[in-house]
């Protein structure tokens, strides 16, 4: 599978791959990408621009949405179909949903948010649960990029409930057209024109500098010269003493 690499400056670089959520997900891990969360999206997609194809394309992301009967829909960070890619998007080819054993779910709502408000306005992300949640630090600044390019509110679309729980991931629709940016839980993992994309720290970034990346340790005896060469000899004992604690 292709991997198309469009965010090529900074410290995070981001690709995409087309096709079947678990197979595209398998080819940006192999090639040392993770699926991106919504939070690295938005912080990107300022960072391009409106006319990037980081913001005019959409894409499934790190993120998922979980719906527990009598307990509502949840934007979760802890997607169990991240661990389950393949089974999931089997479901998907069967037309079936991705249902959740009460393991699944708990894990999910550690790290998850309730869906309250379903269409949040541009200006308010950082202060509403859901858009503060998904989009974390740069919440604010994206609300703000958006409302920019006329775009006053985003709305989550999500599934109704069912007699059992279950899970869909999250997708997170390119800026302009209908959906104007909103997040989509999906039921097409199977689809293989749709996108997965992926994040990875840049090279330069990843790799320490030799000078950075020495591990010095000095001798009791180094440490004793150093202290004489600033007249504070004497101390030796007492500094060892405490680096052993």
């Amino acid at each position: 599978m292709e991997i198309i690499q469009d965010v090529k400056k900074g410290r995070l670089h981001s690709a995409y791959v087309v096709g079947a959520f678990d197979k595209a997900k398998q080819a940006l891990e192999s090639a040392g990408y993770r699926v991106i969360l919504l939070e690295e999206q938005a912080g990107l997609r300022v960072k391009e621009g409106t006319d990037s194809s980081i913001s005019r394309r959409g894409n499934w992301t790190r993120e998922g949405f979980v719906y527990v009967p009598s307990k509502g829909a949840f934007l979760t960070k802890n997607s169990p179909i991240m661990a389950n890619a393949t089974e999931a998007t089997n479901c998907h080819r069967s037309g079936k949903d991705f249902y959740l054993n009460d393991e699944q779910v708990e894990k999910s709502l550690a790290a998850a948010v309730k869906i309250g408000k379903t269409e949040i306005p541009t200006s308010r992300f950082a202060d509403e649960a859901l858009t503060s949640f998904a989009f974390g630090k740069n919440a604010k600044a994206y609300g703000e990029f958006l409302k920019e390019n006329g775009i006053d509110s985003i709305r989550a679309y999500f599934a109704n409930s069912q007699d059992k729980p279950f899970a869909r991931q999250a997708w997170l629709c390119r800026i302009g057209g209908d959906d104007k940016s909103g997040l989509v839980g999906g039921r097409d993992l199977n689809y293989g024109d749709d996108e997965v994309r992926g994040v990875r720290v840049s090279d330069e970034v990843a790799k320490p500098s030799a000078e950075n990346s020495r591990v010095e340790a000095y001798t009791p005896k180094e440490i004793q010269k150093a202290l004489e060469s600033l007249n504070l000899k004497g101390l030796e004992s007492q500094i060892l003493e405490a680096l052993k604690k």
